[in-house]
């Protein structure tokens, strides 16, 4: 725990002046009102000597100004240390979100987004609470009963022993409860994380859910995993209770010993009346921090839980970087040659007896020509794509585009020299325009953009978009759900085609579309994108036949390159995997229909 506060304390570096006003104010605020025991003491004695009006409005007129003046003190601190916090929760929320923005495609893979929402939005919430409040608050408590400790024991050094007697079982009880505390505290917040993300899933499948009618299992699946963390939260509340009891009757049960002695010692006159009553007035306000360590002490548990899971994400190392001194690329003079020399990639994650998913792949793509990659399911032609824009980095070997290893340009001028289309297309929810002009150049005029924006619509054959309530304005809904597949196929692609890259990169983006509009656009592509150099992973004939060469991929190498006339008259096993491919297309048109078919059941049936 001291170890991740220690590393918070610099992250606070910036607004550690306004916490140390903070903490100043809000120590001074204690202080002042254990004075007023002092006063109250004052009072008390000399009412037994000196009874008169003046004592007591003076008295009465100190109790009031040292009162104005702790109120006034706690105002300042929370001016001090609350806004400054925001501060800090925003930076610390945005770097988050820019270091899980730059970690790489591999990264994502082995995490569920529900477990980074938690740690972007309710564990930074948890390190703000105790930046603003919980930290200053710690501190504040120990001063209060530090300086308490010593005025109980100028009333009475016996009744101040009571006290502390009382303190010793506190602080191991105290000791115990972090322990127990941070491991639940830890597996509650994974789980309410694991809870997100199987929300974030379900949503975003429904109507997978409804077509199949697997609602009643997710719900059941969901209400198992909300009674694990039902079942922790009780356990944390238990504690807390049970700790909260101690805290609550160990200073009772002092404050309780030590009226039956204080009044055995004012009767035999070993302490005023008033140092009595000062003692009680004074004990009155240390219990209060005496308890409020329970608190505190689980808010400190849960803070360093959440910074410990803030930091998983930020130690995370990024092998996906640019070089410091990588090349600088014309964009304008990319011609879009790329040539794969020697490569090989392999997963992290594969067991060591596991082929490379690439296994030694030399092929080169010439500038401005339609490359076409096929293979079997399996065959690592999605991947080879995927290393192109590093989304991954090849295991061995090297990419080049116009000669330059791509290793050795920075990430933001390879990204523009290229644009990729997935077969499963993701969308935001924005409007049309900005899905599609997501990739395209800034500095462009809004004519431009504009421009831009329907000649990609009309080459994806998209023009349905400006056919939608509010045309290209409209807002599409979250990953665009609200369209059909095929229509947010052509939307990605059109997104694809304004970037205006050197180097296209197509992963099936067609597969939702009927073979005519498909040739369409592939015609179209032609026309627009001419000097582009295009990789596409095909699965249809028609398509293949479209492309200048074709390469065919077999356990993750390049088996054959050639036309698709010059393969299908030399290679058999091309000739078998073009076959292979039509008929598990049949079979994937087949289960789309019956999904189809079983979703718009789904909806009438939820309709009656």
């Amino acid at each position: 725990m001291l170890g991740t506060m220690r590393r918070l304390w610099q992250t606070v570096r910036p607004i550690r002046f306004r916490l140390y006003l903070g903490l100043l104010s809000a120590m001074t605020a204690s202080i002042v009102a254990l004075m007023i025991p002092q006063v109250l003491e004052f009072i008390v004695n000399r009412l037994g000597t000196d009874a008169t009006a003046a004592t007591i409005w003076t008295g009465g007129a100190i109790v009031l100004a040292l009162g104005i003046v702790e109120a006034s003190l706690i105002w300042l601190r929370r001016t001090f240390a609350v806004a400054p916090s925001t501060t800090v929760e925003k930076q610390i929320r945005v770097n988050f979100y820019e270091k899980v923005q730059n970690l790489p495609v591999s990264f994502h893979d082995g995490w569920g987004s529900g477990q980074l929402l938690s740690r972007m939005m309710s564990d930074i919430n948890q390190i703000r609470r105790w930046i603003a409040f919980g930290m200053i608050m710690a501190v504040t408590n120990v001063v209060t009963i530090s300086v308490g400790m010593v005025l109980l024991i100028r009333s009475s050094a016996a009744l101040a022993l009571i006290f502390f007697l009382a303190a010793v079982p506190v602080t191991i009880i105290a000791y115990r409860f972090n322990r127990s505390f941070s491991v639940l505290s830890r597996l509650s917040q994974d789980q309410n994380g694991d809870l997100a993300t199987t929300i974030e899933q379900s949503v975003q499948g429904i109507r997978v859910l409804k077509a199949f009618g697997r609602g009643p299992s997710a719900l059941e699946g969901f209400t198992e995993q909300a009674e694990e963390l039902r079942r922790t939260e009780v356990r944390k509340a238990t504690a807390i209770a049970r700790f909260d009891m101690f805290m609550f009757m160990l200073p009772e049960l002092a404050l309780g010993v030590a009226l039956l002695v204080g009044l055995h010692l004012t009767a035999s006159g070993q302490i005023t009346t008033g140092q009595l009553a000062s003692y009680f007035a004074t004990a009155t306000l240390v219990v209060g921090p005496v308890r409020m360590l329970g608190m505190l002490l689980g808010q400190a548990v849960n803070a360093t839980t959440a910074l410990d899971r803030h930091y998983e994400v930020m130690d995370t190392a990024n092998e996906i970087t640019s070089l410091e001194d990588a090349a600088p690329i014309d964009r304008a003079a990319a011609k879009g040659a790329v040539r794969f020399e020697g490569v090989h990639f392999r997963y992290q994650d594969a067991p060591d007896h596991v082929l490379d998913v690439i296994d030694g792949v030399n092929l080169e793509i010439r500038p401005g020509e339609t490359m076409a990659l096929v293979g079997v399911t399996g065959s690592g032609k999605s991947t080879l794509l995927q290393l192109v824009p590093r989304l991954y980095d090849v295991t061995s070997g090297a990419i080049t585009i116009d000669g330059v290893d791509i290793r050795e340009m920075s990430l933001l001028d390879l990204r523009s020299l290229t644009a990729v289309a997935f077969e499963d297309a993701t969308l935001f929810s924005d409007s049309v325009r900005d899905n599609v002009l997501l990739g395209a150049d800034p500095s462009l005029s809004d004519a431009e953009a504009e421009e831009l924006l329907h000649l990609a619509l009309r080459t994806a054959d998209a023009s349905f978009a400006l056919e939608l309530p509010e045309g290209v304005d409209t807002r599409i809904g979250e990953e665009g759900m609200s369209l059909s597949g095929g229509q947010r196929q052509r939307l990605a692609l059109a997104r694809s085609i304004a970037a205006k890259p050197a180097v296209l990169l197509l992963d099936d983006p067609l597969s939702a579309l009927d073979t005519k509009t498909e040739e369409t656009v592939t015609g179209r592509l032609r026309e627009v994108l001419e000097g582009t150099t295009t990789l596409i992973v095909a699965h249809r004939t028609s398509t293949v036949a479209l492309a200048d060469r074709v390469a065919l991929l077999e356990g993750g190498r390049v088996v054959a390159v050639g036309t698709h006339a010059e393969l299908m008259e030399s290679s058999a096993r091309y000739r078998w995997v073009i076959a292979h491919q039509a008929e598990e297309r049949r079979r994937d048109q087949d289960i789309e229909t019956l999904t189809g078919e079983l979703e718009l059941r789904a909806i009438q049936e939820e309709g009656r």
